[in-house]
């Protein structure tokens, strides 16, 4: 078959639909009858069947865990970020990113799937898109620390303030601080009307529409987070005011507990966080853990016997983190000093913790998201089983709806 040289640009310009199987029949038996002919197009139809192949629907798209950051490490080795995110960022940004990979996902069918998001306090059913607006509706909370606008509508009556977008100061206001009043309803009364409001102002709009809104905030926050690098502007989450830098490891933390929550209700596999953001939560529960202890001793009846000190400073408690996010700690087991948890010093008083109890990372994380039962739990121990078991029943008071 001999061509002139206009139908020889004729048919190769169809060499990029033929890869991909658009080509009419009669137009694909032509072009095929030219490359055997051809062997320049024939080279080119190779290579383009080829990367056509990458672009099939059935194949998975998932790429391993490490992938992501190994291609960032290596981009970022060639050319720094500008405004890099603090390291108390970071998590956050991985756990979003991943939760959105598998919300990119979903098909309409999986979006009408329904959630279990399980705390101490019972258990919330929740689509996906819920999931999300309750995710916006928190992440709200540091939105306004960061002067970014409330994603959440005003209550029925009120007015929203306007808010003025700004850098936050890098240090707390000096000075005393107006006592906070805890809203009516419970601790967590601010977390759930916010919730609360989302939904019905998201009630009936789109899936995707709802995934974009709380992505965009995501964005914002990692950004403008970048601006204070040293984390200690106060987040005000209603029933407790935190750094910066804690609230958005918090943040992280409840992505992650949620995405496995969505991505067990549609059947879709979710790893866990990279072991350096794994340990950046592990501290942050670790250090919260003596006031889940108050808390559970708060919650105790009147007249129930009180743990007794030694007499020695306080009891405490050595937590043996196993696992990517391993560590150490010494936990306050009766408040002595400022009350937090923190790696073991030389020369401290006290003598020897009673107990001591191992637990793997990312169990830890369940049992603080109040998804492990405590009393099943897989936990070596040794010393004390009353003061270990009265920790492995207080940690789970950390999660909340």
């Amino acid at each position: 078959m001999t061509t002139t040289g206009e139908q020889h640009d004729a048919l190769r310009s169809l060499l990029g639909a033929w890869a991909l199987g658009a080509c009419p029949p009669a137009e694909a038996a032509g072009l095929e009858l030219h490359l055997r002919a051809c062997p320049e197009c024939a080279e080119e139809a190779a290579r383009l069947r080829e990367a056509a192949g990458w672009l099939a629907v059935d194949e998975p798209l998932d790429q391993p865990g490490p992938l992501r950051q190994q291609v960032i490490d290596w981009c970022l080795a060639r050319r720094p970020a500008e405004l890099p995110v603090p390291a108390w960022g970071v998590p956050y940004a991985a756990e979003t990113a991943k939760l959105d990979a598998l919300l990119r996902d979903l098909g309409p069918e999986e979006w009408q799937e329904v959630a279990e998001l399980p705390w101490h306090g019972g258990t919330e059913y929740l689509r996906p898109a819920e999931v999300l607006c309750h995710l916006t509706a928190v992440d709200g909370y540091v939105a306004l620390a960061l002067g970014l606008p409330d994603p959440v509508p005003a209550p029925p009556g009120t007015a929203a303030a306007p808010v003025e977008r700004r850098v936050p100061p890098q240090e707390p206001d000096a000075g005393p601080r107006p006592p906070r009043v805890a809203p009516q309803g419970g601790r967590y009364a601010g977390i759930t009307a916010r919730t609360a409001r989302l939904l019905a102002g998201a009630a009936g709009a789109p899936p995707q529409s709802v995934r974009a809104r709380w992505r965009q905030q995501t964005h914002d926050l990692v950004r403008t987070a970048a601006l204070t690098p040293q984390g200690n502007t106060p987040v005000d989450f209603g029933f407790a005011a935190v750094p910066l830098r804690d609230a958005f490891v918090d943040r992280a933390f409840e992505c992650f507990v949620h995405g496995e929550d969505v991505a067990r209700a549609v059947a879709y596999p979710y790893d866990p966080p990279a072991p350096q953001h794994l340990r950046q939560m592990v501290e942050l529960a670790v250090r919260m853990v003596p006031h889940a202890l108050a808390g559970l001793r708060a919650a105790q009846p009147a007249g129930a016997p009180a743990p007794a000190a030694d007499g020695r400073g306080g009891r405490r408690l050595r937590l043996v983190i196993d696992g990517p996010a391993a560590g150490e700690w010494l936990i306050p087991l009766d408040g002595p000093g400022d009350g937090r948890a923190h790696a073991p010093r030389g020369g401290e008083p006290g003598g020897a913790p009673v107990a001591s109890m191992v637990l793997d990372g990312l169990e830890f994380c369940q049992l603080a998201a109040a998804h492990r039962d405590p009393e099943r739990v897989p936990v070596g121990e040794h010393g004390d089983r009353a003061a270990i078991r009265e920790v492995l029943h207080a940690v789970p008071l950390l999660s909340r709806p």
